[in-house]
This record gives C-alpha cells, sequence and structure tokens, in this order.
C-alpha cells in the first residue's frame, strides 16, 4: 500500500513544490558561503602581500641606510615581538646564490635551497615555495638593492590555511542544519501555499457526496490564491441559487402541468367513450389543441427565461425608435382597456432612439401592460411614460389596480410565482420572470414601487444611444 501511494506523491504539486523551495533555500544558502569563502581567502590573501611589501619596502630603506647591519638589527628587535608570525628574509647575490638567511631554523618545513632554482629577473613577480610535507607555501616577494643583491621576503600561508580550513569546516557543520531546515521549510511553505488548493479539493469532494453547503474556507489575505477561493464561493453560491431555482421551477412546472396534463386525460377519455359522434370528437380534439398551446408556450417561455438569464438569448438588436414601439404595444391593448374601461395615457417624445430587440422589448412591455390592465379595475388608468436621464432610457408603467403587497413584493420575479390576486386570473405565472430576463439580457434593470390598493409602478432602464 505504501509502495503505491509513493508514485502519486511524487508526481503531487506540493511535493515539487516543496523540492522547489528547498532547493532554492539550500542552493542559494550553500552560493553564499561559497561566495564568503572565496571573499575570505582573497582578502587574507591580499592582507598577506599588503603585510609583505610593507615589511619588504622597510627593509629596503634601512639598506640604503645602514646595509646589512641595520636590517639584521631591525629583523632581531621584529621578531621579538612576533614569534608567532615571522617574516622569512633572505639576501641572495645577483646570480641568485644565498648570501643570508634569517633565522632559517623558523622555515625547516622548507627546502630553502630550490629558491636558489627561481629567477629573479622579473622583481614584479611572487614566488610559492611549497612544503616538504603539509599543503601550504611560503610566499616570497624580491626587490633589487642598490649594491646588485636581492632582498627578498616572505610569509607562510599556514595561518591562512588554519583559517580556511576551519571556515570548510564551520561551512559542513552548517550545511547540515540548513539542509534540514531547507526541507522543512520548503515542506511548511508548500503546505501554506497550497492549502486553499487543498481547501478547494475538499469542497469539491464534500460536495460529490452531497454536502451542497460546503464552501472554502478563505485566509482573505488579498492574494491570488485567496481570490480564487472567493470566486470559487461565488461560483458555487450562484451555482446552489441555480440549483435551487431549477428545483423549485420543476416543483411548479410539475404543478402547473398537472392540470392540462389531466384535462388532456379527461378529455381523451371522454372522447372515446362517446361512441361515434363526430361533433364531440372535435370539440375534444379542439380542447386538446388548445391545452397542448398552453403547455407549449409554458414551456417556451421557461426556454427563453433559461437562455436569457445564462447569456444565450438571441437578440436581433436595432436601431429603434422607443416611442413608436411604445406606440405599437399600446395599441395592441387599446381594445382591451377600453373593453375594460380602463384608461391608457401615453407620454414620449416623438423620437427617442436606442439599441434593442424590438421583438423581445415588446414582449417584455407587453407582459407589463397586460398585467397592469389586468389588475386594474374599471375607471382607472395606466400612464405609459418614456423619457431620457443619465445616460439611461427609462420607461415607466403606473397603473392604479390592486398593488402588491409586501410580503410577495420581493418575489414577483420568480418563476411560476402568482400573487393572491393573480390566482383568479387566467396566466401561467412567468411574465414577470420573462420581462426581467428580457431586461437584464439588453444590459439593463427593472424596479418595481408598489402601495396596495393604490396601485403599481414598473420602471425599466436601458442604455441609452445619444
Amino acid at each position: 500500500m505504501f509502495l503505491k501511494t509513493l508514485p502519486k506523491t511524487f508526481k503531487s504539486s506540493g511535493f515539487r513544490l516543496s523540492v522547489w523551495y528547498s532547493a532554492f533555500f539550500i542552493t542559494s544558502s550553500a552560493l553564499l558561503l561559497i561566495v564568503a569563502y572565496f571573499f575570505l581567502s582573497s582578502a587574507l590573501k591580499a592582507q598577506d602581500w599588503d603585510a609583505i611589501l610593507s615589511e619588504l619596502n622597510e627593509l629596503v630603506s634601512e639598506y640604503e641606510k645602514g646595509g646589512l647591519t641595520l636590517v639584521e638589527s631591525e629583523v632581531v628587535e621584529y621578531n621579538k615581538f612576533h614569534r608567532k608570525n615571522p617574516f622569512f628574509i633572505r639576501i641572495a647575490e645577483n646570480s641568485n646564490r644565498t648570501v643570508h638567511i634569517f633565522f632559517p631554523h623558523l622555515w625547516d618545513e622548507f627546502d630553502l635551497n630550490r629558491i636558489e632554482t627561481f629567477s629573479l629577473s622579473d622583481n614584479k613577480a611572487w614566488i610559492s615555495l611549497p612544503t616538504n610535507e603539509d599543503d601550504y607555501d611560503l610566499v616570497i616577494k624580491s626587490a633589487r638593492l642598490p649594491d646588485g643583491r636581492w632582498l627578498q621576503v616572505g610569509m607562510s600561508t599556514e595561518d591562512r590555511q588554519k583559517i580556511l580550513e576551519r571556515f570548510r569546516e564551520t561551512f559542513l557543520i552548517i550545511m547540515l542544519p540548513l539542509i534540514l531546515f531547507g526541507l522543512v521549510g520548503g515542506s511548511f511553505l508548500a503546505v501554506r501555499t497550497l492549502r486553499p488548493i487543498r481547501d478547494i479539493i475538499q469542497t469539491v469532494q464534500s460536495i460529490e457526496i452531497g454536502r451542497m453547503e460546503a464552501r472554502v474556507q478563505r485566509t482573505n489575505t488579498g492574494d491570488e490564491l485567496d481570490e480564487l477561493a472567493r470566486l470559487f464561493n461565488e461560483m458555487l453560491d450562484k451555482i446552489s441559487t441555480l440549483i435551487s431555482g431549477m428545483k423549485g421551477s420543476l416543483d411548479n412546472v410539475a404543478h402547473d402541468l398537472r392540470t392540462p396534463m389531466t384535462r388532456l386525460r379527461n378529455i381523451s377519455e371522454t372522447a372515446l367513450q362517446a361512441g361515434q359522434d363526430l361533433d364531440l370528437y372535435r370539440e375534444a380534439l379542439a380542447d386538446c389543441i388548445e391545452e397542448s398551446d398552453h403547455i407549449l408556450n409554458m414551456l417556451t417561455i421557461l426556454m427563453d427565461i433559461s437562455e436569457a438569464e445564462t447569456g444565450m438569448l438571441s437578440l436581433d438588436r436595432k436601431f429603434v425608435n422607443i416611442s413608436s414601439l411604445l406606440a405599437r404595444v399600446v395599441d395592441m391593448y387599446q381594445y382591451v382597456a377600453e373593453e375594460k374601461g380602463v384608461k391608457l395615457n401615453v407620454s414620449a417624445p416623438d423620437e427617442l432612439y436606442t439599441t434593442v430587440d424590438p421583438n423581445r422589448l415588446s414582449q417584455a412591455l407587453a407582459n407589463i401592460l397586460d398585467n397592469a390592465i389586468k389588475y386594474t379595475l374599471s375607471g382607472g388608468q395606466v400612464k405609459i411614460e418614456a423619457f431620457q436621464e443619465k445616460g439611461e432610457l427609462i420607461i415607466r408603467i403606473n397603473d392604479t389596480g390592486f398593488g402588491i403587497s409586501p410580503k410577495d413584493l420581493p418575489q414577483i420575479w420568480d418563476r411560476l410565482f402568482r400573487t393572491d390576486h393573480s390566482r383568479s386570473q387566467k396566466g401561467l405565472g412567468l411574465g414577470l420572470s420573462l420581462v426581467e430576463a428580457i431586461i437584464l439580457a439588453h444590459n439593463g434593470r427593472v424596479d418595481v414601487i408598489s402601495d396596495p390598493g393604490k396601485g403599481s409602478t414598473f420602471t425599466i432602464f436601458l442604455p441609452s444611444i445619444q
């Protein structure tokens, strides 16, 4: 079982991210220590060379003043106070044959006879004489004396090598906890970085088992992953709302379809039991067609609403005079209003243009106007006005009808919702849902204000085209 999980672990983003974090930290730390080592080595080397050159120049000056005797006294005086770090001092003939080496016993680990094999023609060159056994050198610099002889001053690199060796040992000691810290820190950062992703995965897994209320826990840090969690939660909220709406719609559709389907069945059974009465058959078929049209109309409107809410509603946009469109819609309902005793008033400028789908907008206006006339008593009035204001085209339809109760007002846009007054009227309960869907598809909005017993005012806001 353990071996089976290893490939998944190695392929996981958390493992790869942890490796990258750890490798970056460990490599950066190693590079930093290596650079520090080379800087230290260069600094110590430069310090030794400066000390050698300083001593060489001083002894050359002493030799010019008092010859070998003054140089010897200077060297003896120096060694009294610097026994742990003496200078190698040698005087040679022009042919590089040794004339005198001060305190040669201090340099037993070096083969000093080999110095005579080096060429002194280039006094700018440095001579490096290795020890017989150890891995450090005697670094020597030469200078020409006024009498033709050569003065050489050198220094052992033993102290420098010991310091660098201690640094290397410290480097190895430090690297072990750094590697451990890098692995632990990399794993911690990977876990912390991918925590929102794991929360999303856990949320999806919870939703798969039916926990639709599960949501991703946000860190509120404002970073990209926190923004992803926010968007994911908002998406889940919308999906939950859509599912609830679909469930409610399906329940309502099932309830509303039960009646026409029952009628269809009853009509069919009655016709089958009627014997050879052709008139009864024709009447039954006519009733079946009417009920079928009723069902198809309901399903068509539901499809239009769904397409509009998902942004899939096809709009045939045209540059339309809204005043003319309103006049046509009002003309369609003028006879119905006069028959019921409801007065229609239209107030709009002669030219009021914007880009809309005239058929869809007419459908939305007709639904509102139909409701306004339907729920307004005889002697009442419906006022329609259109105008431009603050970059918007506004269409307002006001009636003096029954009005809508405050408890029903938030639900009038829901599919298949019907108020107490509307239940006594013929209808599907989809009109206002379709109105809202059409207006939203036009990038507009629709509001309603209602006072029970005094009437309602529906206001449509559309983008205005100047």
